[in-house]
């Protein structure tokens, strides 16, 4: 249902992780791990999410790594629409 509304599927995978498990913190190689994506698509997604506010970046050494900016506006309904799109999925997995 989300890829109705967030074209992007990378885009879509990276707010899912991030909405669904908002203490969730990572760097670009590990989560082109995890979501089985290019990390340089991953990398030019997760800027993206970052300028709006969606994410939060800090340094680790020489590594970014990247988390969810609870305070964005938004995130709270953010968060309740890629709950309920996951169990209207599954929902559907399981009716047929």
């Amino acid at each position: 249902m989300l890829d109705v509304f967030i074209t992007s599927r990378v885009r879509r995978k990276i707010i899912v992780i991030y909405a669904k498990y908002p203490d969730f913190k990572t760097h670009v190689r590990g989560l082109a791990k995890l979501i089985k994506e290019d990390a340089g698509n991953i990398q030019r997604e997760l800027k993206r999410l970052e300028k709006v506010g969606f994410l939060t970046s800090e340094r680790q050494g020489n590594t970014k790594v990247y988390s969810t900016n609870k305070q964005f506006p938004i995130f709270r309904e953010l968060q309740s629409i890629v709950l309920k799109s996951q169990r209207t999925a599954q929902q559907k997995r399981v009716t047929g």
